[in-house]
């Protein structure tokens, strides 16, 4: 699958920032992205060429809500490649998860068999499991009561969250993406995994009520997204259900309680993992 590869620099440039233009680029269509290890950036953004829409990355640059911040960015079409041995040659390796837990892609051998096992299928999508976002709501879904629960993934990736709950005992999940390729993936992954109770949706929080209510809420997403949103979120939880947050820092985890508070929600506890944040909150 050939890619459009789009560089991004910043000035001034900071962490935060590069971090919100990936998850504003995201809800454009850029489903992968390779960041610098210095805040200096820049940030790499590809997105397949039939979704590149120079327009609305203009508007997305000139609308960008940190103050002072100007961005340059630079793109050329990349060469048609085997995304997935990229993947295996330079990026992913199986992932265990405090030993309960490993996740695989289709192209990795004698993998060690855990209490739940994984494969997908990446796709240049996010949701390997190893970035701290994703790898500590899984540890949360692995110490939380999924049994006969209704779950709600939100910004489902390659919906690896929902097939871990599900493989955890959970009734149904619904999975959610605005990401047109993420569900693709998504249900890629599902057939992968056999799982036959997860549904996947292209949508965003405003078309929750359709779905019911939930015992359980994942959303790994990113700041802005989980503010803007907890409301949504909030009303679609069953009295006693558990929401789990991530996507953000720990830093910012009073603007995630204060939501969560004025959305009905009370917080349970947090974790943190290289700067990542990952909070639960529980519904009276």
């Amino acid at each position: 699958m050939k890619y459009i590869e789009v560089r991004f620099t910043l000035t001034p440039p900071s962490s935060d920032a590069y971090d919100l233009l990936a998850g504003l680029s995201a809800e454009l269509g850029f489903d992968s992205f390779e960041k610098s290890e210095s805040d200096e950036g820049p940030l790499k953004a590809y997105i397949p060429p039939s979704a590149f829409d120079e327009t609305a990355l203009q508007s997305l640059i000139q609308d960008f809500p940190f103050a002072g911040t100007s961005i340059r960015y630079e793109y050329s079409e990349m060469e048609d490649k085997d995304w997935n041995a990229e993947w295996e040659k330079n990026y992913f390796q199986p992932l265990e998860i405090d030993d309960q837990c490993v996740v695989s892609a289709t192209f990795h051998e004698n993998v060690r068999q855990a209490r739940y096992n994984i494969k997908i299928n990446p796709r240049m999508s996010f949701g390997t499991g190893h970035h701290a976002t994703t790898s500590q709501m899984m540890r949360e879904i692995l110490s939380a009561d999924c049994k006969d629960k209704s779950v709600l993934d939100m910004g489902c990736g390659t919906g690896i969250l929902g097939i871990l709950a599900c493989m955890c005992g959970a009734r149904e999940c619904t999975s959610i993406d605005v990401d047109e390729w993420c569900i693709q993936n998504t249900r890629e992954n599902i057939e992968l995994n056999h799982i036959p109770n997860l549904s996947v949706h292209l949508g965003d929080a405003t078309a929750l009520e359709q779905y019911g209510l939930f015992d359980l809420l994942l959303c790994n997403i990113h700041l802005n997204v989980i503010v803007h949103d907890m409301p949504y979120y909030a009303k679609q939880l069953k009295a006693g259900a558990t929401a789990l947050f991530s996507g953000f820092y720990y830093k910012d985890l009073p603007q995630i309680e204060e939501a969560a508070r004025n959305a009905g929600l009370t917080f349970s506890h947090a974790r943190q993992e290289a700067n990542w944040c990952c909070a639960c909150f529980r519904k009276s």
